[in-house]
C-alpha cells in the first residue's frame, strides 16, 4: 500500500506570522494534528504540530504573541505519494515524529500521519486474516 492511498489531501496551510492561537483554532476546526507552514521568504516548507503548540504552552509562552514561524520544524522529512506505507512508518519511527508532508515535486499535496497508516493497515490485515 502506498502513501497516496492513506494520506489526507486536505492540507491545512498557514503562514509563519499566524499566532499559535490562530494555528490551534484552525487545526482544531479541521480536526488535524499538523499544519504545513509555507514561508516563501524563509525556510520554504515547514510543519507545525499540536506538540509544538503544547510545548510552547508548557513553557508559559503567550499563544497570542508566539508565531508559527518561531515554532515551525524546518528540518522536515518529506514523503512522496509513491512511497510505501512501510517507508513512511520507518521514517516516522526513525525520526521520532508522527506526520509527514507529502510532496509532488515541490508542492505539498497531502499529509500522512501515524493514524492514517494504522487506518490503512487495519482493514488490509483483517482481510488477509479472513483469507487465511
Amino acid at each position: 500500500m502506498l502513501v497516496r492511498d492513506a494520506m489526507s489531501t486536505m492540507v491545512l496551510t498557514i503562514g509563519p506570522t499566524h499566532t499559535l492561537r490562530q494555528a490551534a483554532r484552525l487545526m482544531s476546526a479541521r480536526r488535524v494534528g499538523a499544519a504545513v507552514v509555507l514561508d516563501p521568504d524563509g525556510c520554504g516548507i515547514g510543519i507545525l504540530t499540536e506538540r509544538d503548540v503544547l510545548n510552547s504552552l508548557g513553557l508559559d509562552q503567550n499563544p497570542d504573541h508566539e508565531t508559527a514561524g518561531t515554532h515551525t520544524t524546518t528540518d522536515v522529512v518529506f514523503a512522496t505519494p509513491a512511497w510505501t506505507l512501510e517507508d513512511a512508518a520507518q521514517a516516522m519511527a526513525h525520526g521520532g515524529f508522527r506526520h509527514l508532508i507529502v510532496l509532488d515535486g515541490r508542492e505539498p499535496v497531502g499529509i500522512v500521519s501515524v493514524r492514517d497508516i494504522i487506518r490503512a493497515w487495519a482493514p488490509a490485515r483483517r482481510l488477509a486474516h479472513d483469507l487465511a
